[in-house]
């Protein structure tokens, strides 16, 4: 975390459960250990933003108090019913992603009538639930979660329409970084995806993104620089 800080990370995301796909879940006793000496290491060392990467609002809840900054949401508030409340009462911005099915089915075969026109519409749907529920609006950061039940051609299609998903009004994250599409695309390992996944994330700002979640911090920095 530190050294992703050193490298020009403006964020860091902090996960104790993998959601790559067919990840098995983790129990809120394993992820609560797996997370929280991390962010108390971090929030001693570091200054920036911290993002709490869960669904659990009891993780989330933990987090906040050991100094997490924001809570990222894969479920986009569906998979906890107490992660609204708790977000709009601690008044901390939040991520709502859009996935299809959960981490062990979404690409199982993801479809879609119309992919772009069904994100966007969930994620207005989700940004409306988290107001109503007393989120502030200022505080809503929506993320069409590239690779979460999506086809190589519909996470192509949302980073080509993402001018679309920025109009909705709320901040941008884009998650695109060594995901499997790259792979696809370059026939390269995970290992092997930095030009791909640099393509990809200059691609998300040209479209609108405001915030890119990216393992290669120095490299994506200068390349978005120039």
């Amino acid at each position: 975390g530190i050294a992703l800080v050193e490298s020009g990370a403006d964020i860091i995301d902090i996960g104790g459960e993998s959601t790559r796909p067919g990840a098995g879940a983790v129990s809120l006793e394993e992820e609560l250990q797996r997370v929280l000496p991390v962010i108390q290491g971090l929030r001693r060392n570091v200054k920036v933003p911290i993002s709490i990467d869960t669904y659990k609002a009891q993780v989330a809840r933990a987090a906040l108090i050991e100094g997490a900054d924001i809570v990222n949401d894969i479920s986009a508030l569906r998979f906890d019913s107490q992660m609204a409340v708790l977000v709009a009462a601690e008044k901390v911005p939040v991520v709502l992603m859009h996935m299809q099915g959960t981490p062990q089915t979404m690409q199982a075969e993801p479809c879609y009538n119309n992919v772009l026109r069904e994100v966007r519409e969930f994620l207005t749907t989700q940004v409306r639930f988290a107001i109503e529920a007393g989120v502030d609006r200022e505080n809503i950061i929506i993320d069409p979660g590239i690779g979460f039940g999506k086809t190589l051609d519909h996470n192509l299609t949302l980073l080509k329409d993402l001018p679309a998903l920025a109009s909705v009004g709320q901040a941008l994250l884009v998650g695109a970084s060594r995901k499997a599409f790259i792979g696809k695309i370059l026939g390269v390992e995970p290992e092997g995806r930095l030009e791909g996944s640099l393509a990809a994330a200059i691609a998300a700002v040209f479209g609108g993104a405001h915030i890119i979640r990216v393992h290669d911090v120095k490299e994506t920095r200068k390349a978005i620089q120039v």
